[in-house]
This record gives C-alpha cells, sequence and structure tokens, in this order.
C-alpha cells in the first residue's frame, strides 16, 4: 500500500476536477475520465473516489475504501511508535573532591542507567576557588570512565563548559 499526505486528500464530491486519471481498487488503470463518471463507478462499487495526485494533469483518482485506509494508516503509525527505542540521558553529578563511597555510589547508579540502555551524561561541577584545580575534575572523570568502561564507552571525552566540566558515556550493546 502506498502513503498519501493525509492533508491533499480529497475525497467524492470535493473533487471539482472536470476530467481525472481513474485507478481501479486493485490498482489498474481504467483511464482517463470525467470526475461524474469516475464517482458513479466509486458508488457502484460501493467504495470512495480518492485524489491521490492533485499535481499531475489530469489528477490521478483511486477507487478505495477510505475508512479502511485511514484505519490502516492509524494502525502503521502506532506499531512504528510502538517499535521506536527512545534514548534518554541520565545526568550525574560530581565534584572535584568526591569521597570514595560516593563515588561508588553513583559509578553503581551509571551502571544501572546503562544496562537500562540510557546515555549517561557525568559532570563535574566547580565553585569558588576550586576552578583553579580543574585537573582534578578531569582526573575524577577519567576514573568513572574506568569504572564503567565495561558497561559503556566514552561518547564524549571530558571538557570544560563554563564552571563544569560533561563527559558523555554510551551504553555498550
Amino acid at each position: 500500500m502506498f502513503v498519501i499526505n493525509k492533508n491533499e486528500l480529497m475525497i467524492n464530491e470535493q473533487i471539482r476536477d472536470k476530467e481525472v486519471r481513474l485507478i481501479d481498487v486493485d490498482g489498474t488503470m481504467i483511464g482517463i475520465m470525467s470526475s461524474k463518471e469516475a464517482l458513479e463507478l466509486a458508488n457502484a462499487k460501493s467504495l470512495d473516489l480518492v485524489k491521490i495526485a492533485p499535481q499531475a494533469f489530469p489528477p490521478v483518482c483511486r477507487i478505495m475504501d477510505y475508512g479502511k485506509y485511514m484505519f490502516e494508516l492509524s494502525k502503521k503509525e502506532k506499531e512504528a511508535r510502538k517499535n521506536q527505542k527512545v534514548i534518554s540521558v541520565k545526568e550525574i553529578r560530581l565534584s572535584a573532591s568526591i569521597e570514595e563511597h560516593d563515588f561508588e555510589f553513583k559509578v553503581k547508579n551509571a551502571i544501572r542507567f546503562l544496562k537500562d540502555g540510557d546515555k549517561v551524561k557525568v559532570s563535574v561541577k566547580f565553585r569558588g576557588r576550586e576552578m583553579n584545580y580543574t585537573d582534578l575534575g578531569q582526573q575524577v572523570l577519567e576514573k568513572f570512565a574506568e569504572a564503567v568502561k565495561e558497561y559503556g564507552s566514552v561518547e564524549k571525552k571530558p571538557k570544560l563548559e563554563g564552571r563544569s566540566m560533561i563527559m558523555i558515556i554510551n551504553p555498550k550493546q
């Protein structure tokens, strides 16, 4: 089945063109005829006349069950949405002078996020004089990356942005 833009669809009496190129239910070309004759043909089959290519000359119309077509289209859209995997980014905040237990706790959370298939954004905030010791923050982030390396790989290396240093870790497939 082919996809038509919903906004362009004209059906039955909405079609005001003098002549149309008609396609039957099974996809065979019937030919060029007046829109009135095409509508009568569609009504005889208890189906709808749908303009599928308004930009063509003459416009192309097809005989189909419009309600069934729209239902199948919405069903396909729902199925496509259902099969999508949404990757969210979870953030973990550290400090340059983090204690060992706090660090292990944050690593455990990051591993849980990576197992769920989420990206992890690890950031170290620098306050006041800590800006002079950004190398400590870099060391903390590298240690963090080493701790979670079997569950994720570094997408974006540690980089200083304003008063925080950020690193992004992707989950491993």
